[in-house]
């Protein structure tokens, strides 16, 4: 009933269990005690009325009664502390595991979790483990000791009366057994419904445009109603599972108690039991099977947290980029006889050999699906070769520290993120001494600074997604404030992707300028913008077919010369038929 991987998470939290489990038995003997009180009160009293005596009698059972109570509200006010410790650190220190694994698997993908999915695990996710570390765990500890403990008491005073209440108290477990296994398919497939649920509401909103245009809304409508109304289903089945259980606990709980008492009153009318032992044995006959039905309560919480836990841990369990820690020393780029597959089975990139030198622009060019963007992710650090290596320096990347290196690179993308921040914080991110005077000069090497001058200034706020300018500007953007950050290596992954003209020239324009003095590495579709390069990698399933200057490889009149021309071709007769028209 205990997941130990899920327990192992909280660390050098473990020790609040303990102590809250502790406490709850404290309580449990401040408890007994006020009722033994109670019962020996009214013992007391009987025997005022038949003997005589004064109220002096009651003295010591009043003061151990007030001890008593001192002792269970101290205790219950300590065990509410801990338990809110034990949340609040429990929680804090799981979101600052899921923020330090996604910042470690760094520019790797998630395991295919989507962003949507992402966000409900580290928030609501975090959230239910919370109630399973701080509710479900001490009272696990809690319900296996409390029956001991009252027995080890209560068999002095009637073995028989003990014995039945200590042999109902596991019909408890063995329900709450019997409908765990169902239990974890339902909040497995309740967990699965709501990040399904919740990818499609974000996929719906972030698309909104289009579906309005493709008048799609409608359609877009109904499935989000189908996906809503599955998400209602699995819940009432979680709540219909969650009532039958407690029903069946209750059951089990009330009627052990009741038999208890039953043979309590049978010990006074047959066995000659005292009538104050045996009303003690009645009072403390509930508290067998209290800690328990709390426990069987938890359970439901804990299942939620489990499921939610488990995909926690399978973010948590993805293996690290393996990652050293020298420091690099120079700058220079090689694939050395690469191969690499995703699944294992068909490779992608087959003994790929490349060399990227410290100054200079080198361009990987070919049709999609060549493997331009792998070698981009092998140069990032993102994944390891299956064979062959990826140096810096004459060193393997494996054996250099990833702060290291990424002090060294920047790279640009068709899709480079810029912040809901002003201009002048997106530049700082990238460099925290910049200057307002170092980044108007890079706003005005990418033709911006007339325009962020007239609108708003370096305090002009960018929107999410950079919705407030346009995608050249963006582009142009991101480029300055990789300017800024002056890197020694710079990668343009289809940084002039879907960008007009006049932007495309002038990044075009800086991107040679910058090979001047920086190892520059530029992947492109289109073969205009890499005709300058000192270096032209062209590739076709995976491998390297053509390597040379431009001129070199149109005077090979090979692959790469056939579709430079072709790309030409349309390009002239686009050209053409715009003029005409």
């Amino acid at each position: 009933m205990i997941d130990k991987k899920l327990l192992s998470l909280l660390g050098d939290n473990k020790k609040y269990i303990f102590f809250t489990a502790a406490l709850m038995v404290v309580g449990l003997f401040a408890n007994l005690s006020i009722t033994a009180c109670i019962c020996r009160a009214i013992q007391l009293a009987a025997e005022y009325d038949l003997h005589g005596g004064g109220a002096v009698i009651f003295l010591w059972p009043a003061v151990f009664s007030l001890i008593g109570i001192a002792i269970r509200y101290i205790t219950s006010r300590l065990v509410g502390d801990l338990k809110d410790t034990l949340g609040r650190k429990a929680k804090k220190d799981l979101r600052e595991k899921v923020y330090n694994k996604i910042v470690k698997l760094g520019v790797r993908s998630t395991d295919g979790m989507s962003m949507a999915g992402l966000t409900q695990v580290s928030m609501e996710g975090v959230e239910q483990l919370d109630l399973y570390y701080s509710s479900y765990i001490p009272q696990f500890f809690y319900a296996m000791i409390a029956p001991i403990i009252l027995f080890c008491i209560t068999v002095w005073i009637d073995w028989r009366v003990a014995l039945i209440l200590l042999a109902c108290v596991p019909l408890i477990p063995v329900s709450i057994v019997a409908v765990s296994k169902y239990a974890k398919k339902i909040f497995a497939k309740y967990w699965g419904k709501y990040t399904s649920m919740g990818d499609s509401f974000l996929d719906s909103v972030q698309g909104l445009k289009e579906l309005k245009i493709f008048q799609a809304d409608g359609a877009q409508h109904i499935k989000m109603n189908e996906t809503s109304e599955e998400f209602r289903k699995i819940t009432m089945k979680v709540l219909v599972m969650q009532l039958a259980s407690t029903t069946i606990m209750d059951l089990v709980a009330y009627g052990g108690a009741g038999l208890g008492i039953a043979f309590a009153v049978l010990g006074v009318v047959d066995r000659g039991l005292s009538p104050f032992a045996a009303l003690f044995l009645i009072l403390v006959a509930v508290d067998f099977f209290l800690p328990l039905r709390a426990f069987g309560s938890a359970f439901h919480v804990a299942m939620n947290g489990v499921s939610a836990g488990n995909k926690i841990l399978s973010l948590l369990e993805q293996p690290d980029p393996v990652w050293g820690k020298s420091s690099v020393e120079d700058t220079e780029l090689k694939l050395e006889n690469v191969t690499f597959s995703y699944d294992g089975k068909r490779d992608v990139l087959k003994n790929v050999s490349m060399t990227f030198p410290k100054t200079g622009m080198t361009a990987i060019v070919g049709e999609s699906g060549c493997g331009k963007s792998t070698v981009v992710n092998m140069l990032f650090g993102a994944f390891r070769p299956k064979s062959g290596l990826v140096t810096v320096g004459g060193k393997s990347m494996e054996t250099l520290s990833r702060e290291s290196y990424y002090a060294h690179l920047a790279v640009v993308s068709y899709n480079t993120y810029l912040f809901n921040e002003t201009v002048r914080q997106n530049f700082m991110l990238a460099n925290q001494t910049v200057t307002d005077a170092e980044i108007y000069a890079a706003l005005k090497k990418v033709n911006l600074s007339d325009f962020i001058r007239e609108n708003g200034g370096l305090d002009k706020v960018i929107t999410e997604d950079a919705a407030n300018i346009s995608g050249g500007q963006k582009q142009r953007l991101a480029l300055a404030v990789n300017l800024v950050a002056n890197k020694a290596i710079y990668i343009f992954d289809e940084a002039t992707s879907n960008i007009d003209m006049e932007s495309e020239a002038i990044i075009m324009e800086n991107i040679k300028e910058l090979s001047k003095n920086k190892a520059v590495i530029v992947i492109s579709h289109r073969l205009a913008n890499v005709v300058p390069s000192d270096l032209i990698y062209y590739m076709e399933s995976g491998e390297v077919k053509e390597i040379g200057t431009h001129k070199e490889l149109m005077e090979k009149q090979g692959a790469y010369a056939k579709l430079y021309l072709t790309q030409k071709a349309l390009e002239e007769g686009y050209a053409e038929e715009t003029t005409y028209e």
